[in-house]
């Protein structure tokens, strides 16, 4: 094992040592001052600004059939479609993924549709202003992120991605192209650190992550790499997933990160990411209503449900079984812990009768 011994000004000195194995090695170095990210270094402290970017987590199931609007599947990752796509686009967690991850987050096309010029059709992660706070953009202090993720589509050429504002109106937009088709190929691009325009430090979104999957024309831009006042996420010479039938694209080991140089995913807990996941959606699992008669058929069933995790903002609640006997939920009315809510039902006719109902909600605050 060779080794080069670098002396210190006084005492003390560092030596960097070739492992001992056959092949080339590289080491990169910042191209500015700054700390250099090692294999060694990673893992100190939640250094990926992006939630569930290994998709792991999927609380509302693995599979659905969108035609356009919003439509969610992966936790944290937010589709949204001004094009109604011919019969519909399908959003999947999937097991095919690369070395190291087990999933991936699939979208597969209908049949080819092409957009109206002022259509957005992509895939997104907002993220809250509270976890970007940090970056200081806005500011003269503003740090360079760097996106790093994989990627895979049954097609090849350049795609559009972007990083942008909660107003969507600073925005960085480049590109990445795909080589292969059907194969797994690493991204990493780098976003100067904006010092103009609003950037949110609070419960609001702070940060947009836009990957586009066949915008129109007016998302276009023939300006990359720069910060632009209006958005956009592609340019003319990029595909649109959307005009093609099957086609497919996905993406896995999603990270945003300060600096320069992308560095391993961080791969956290399972449980800290279902955590981080239910700040924005939760499921309650089944409760046990304890119903008591009021006057004629009409019952009311008092329900509380302790969150596992602060909420964003405050929830709203939906009921996601027992529709047919329960017809009405009161909303929270504190900001995001402990909901009581009494639920109405049309159980029994006689008064004074006691009842016990199970049902299923779910909390959401996206953003």
């Amino acid at each position: 094992m060779s080794s080069i011994v670098i002396q210190g000004d006084t005492s003390g000195s560092i030596t960097v040592e070739a492992p001992s194995v056959a092949g080339t090695h590289t080491l990169t170095l910042p191209k500015v001052t700054g700390n250099i990210a090692t294999d060694a270094t990673v893992g100190l402290g939640t250094k990926n600004l992006i939630i569930n970017g290994d998709m792991r987590i999927a609380q509302r199931g693995t599979s659905g059939a969108f035609g356009s609007g919003a439509a969610f599947i992966t936790d944290r990752w937010r589709h949204y479609f001004d094009t109604a796509v011919t019969g519909n686009i399908t959003i999947s967690q999937s097991s095919v993924a690369p070395s190291n991850f087990d999933y991936s987050h699939l979208l597969t096309n209908g049949t080819a549709t092409s957009p109206a010029s002022g259509n957005f059709n992509g895939c997104t992660q907002r993220i809250e202003g509270n976890n970007v706070a940090h970056l200081a953009f806005g500011t003269s202090d503003a740090k360079t992120v760097t996106l790093s993720f994989w990627v895979r589509s049954s097609l090849t050429g350049t795609f559009g991605i972007a990083l942008g504002n909660g107003a969507q109106n600073r925005v960085m937009t480049k590109t990445y192209t795909i080589s292969s088709a059907n194969t797994w190929e690493y991204k990493t691009l780098t976003f100067v650190g904006d010092t103009s325009g609003t950037w949110e430090k609070n419960n609001t979104a702070g940060m947009i992550v836009y990957y586009d999957v066949g915008s129109g024309s007016g998302e276009e831009t023939a300006t990359l790499d720069t910060w632009n006042s209006t958005r956009a996420i592609r340019t003319s010479a990029c595909v649109r997933l959307i005009e093609n039938t099957g086609a497919t694209w996905q993406i896995t080991g999603v990270q945003l990160e300060v600096g320069e140089n992308a560095t391993p995913f961080e791969h956290r807990p399972y449980d800290m990411e279902l955590a981080r996941c239910q700040r924005y959606l939760e499921y309650s699992g089944l409760i046990g209503n304890s119903a008591y008669a009021s006057t004629g058929a009409t019952y009311s069933c008092m329900n509380t449900w302790h969150f596992a995790t602060q909420k964003r903002a405050t929830p709203t609640v939906t009921r996601t079984t027992n529709a047919t006997t329960i017809s009405g939920i009161d909303q929270p009315i504190s900001i995001q812990q402990d909901l009581e809510c009494t639920v109405i039902t049309g159980v029994g006719t006689a008064n004074n009768r006691s009842y016990y109902l199970d049902a299923e909600f779910k909390a959401e605050s996206e953003l």
